[in-house]
């Protein structure tokens, strides 16, 4: 069930004070996993894809996935782009039906990526699709983007409410002391700065890397005006543990359905888990 829009949902989130949650698909077990989370919490949520997974699976098939967990649900799910970088990228993502895109152009001095977050604002509202932008850098690494600890800024208040009026964007992803992937220590998140983007910025801001984020920060974060929350690294945990411990308790199974199957329970949990931090669940 699609039913809403990105920006509908995250206004929703924005008025009732929760945030959506937000999960990266890599294949169609994942994306099984999150829709029949979605469901069983009567949750609203976001289903994303990454460039590293269209590069894996092409994406026609990815999107294809996508829109049938989309189509299997009650409840209103979106299909997002995760961390695009290029406008061929993007306007590839439209073509195929995705609901929203991402442009990440954070590695870009700060005038060009205006320039380039603008451009695909023109694209993407021409067909209905909402954009969501980063400005600072999120450290850590995802499939092929990768920020050192010396290159992650924090977002500036100030810059960020020129960036929102200037590129048209919807919705917005702040800076604020998370990184992608897994920390290396407790990750202490910059909430001081966060009320001053809030104080600045009308529209929903997005919190990356919120894998290994302590429950209480989450919570926090949303408080202060976090709308949507990713989640990519805490699913890839659970699949992972759950194939190796079949593949060392069973060692001559060869079934590929029996092997992947049992990820799918062990990843939704978490799922569920997350939608009642981020308070989306029963918001459907």
């Amino acid at each position: 069930m699609k039913s809403k829009t990105m920006q509908q949902l995250l206004g929703e989130a924005q008025k009732g004070g929760y945030a959506v949650g937000a999960f990266n698909v890599h294949t169609m077990e994942v994306a099984q996993a999150i829709a029949s989370a979605a469901e069983s919490e009567r949750s609203p949520v976001i289903l994303q894809i990454n460039q590293g997974t269209i590069k894996y699976a092409g994406i026609e098939y990815i999107a294809a996935i996508a829109k049938t967990a989309q189509e299997q649900v009650s409840v209103p799910l979106v299909i997002h782009l995760d961390h695009g970088t290029t406008f061929e990228m993007m306007a590839a993502c439209v073509r195929n039906g995705f609901d929203s895109i991402m442009i990440d152009a954070s590695k870009l001095p700060y005038r060009e990526n205006v320039a380039l977050v603008k451009r695909v604002v023109d694209l993407a509202h021409a067909a209905g699709v909402a954009v969501e932008a980063e400005l600072g850098k999120v450290g850590g690494t995802e499939d092929d983007i990768s920020v050192s600890e010396k290159e992650a800024g924090l977002t500036d208040p100030d810059e960020a409410a020129e960036f929102v009026a200037a590129t048209g964007i919807d919705s917005l992803a702040v800076a604020i002391g998370t990184a992608h992937g897994v920390y290396r220590g407790e990750p202490h998140l910059d909430f001081e700065r966060l009320d001053q983007i809030k104080k600045r910025v009308s529209i929903p801001l997005v919190l990356h890397g919120a894998s290994g984020v302590p429950e209480q920060a989450v919570k926090e974060a949303v408080s202060r005006g976090i709308c949507k929350v990713n989640i990519s690294t805490e699913l890839k945990q659970p699949f992972a543990a759950t194939l190796r411990r079949i593949a060392q308790d069973s060692p001559q199974e060869i079934d590929p359905r029996k092997l992947l199957g049992p990820t799918r329970e062990a990843m939704a949990e978490v799922v569920r888990t997350k939608m009642r931090i981020c308070g989306c669940a029963g918001k459907a």
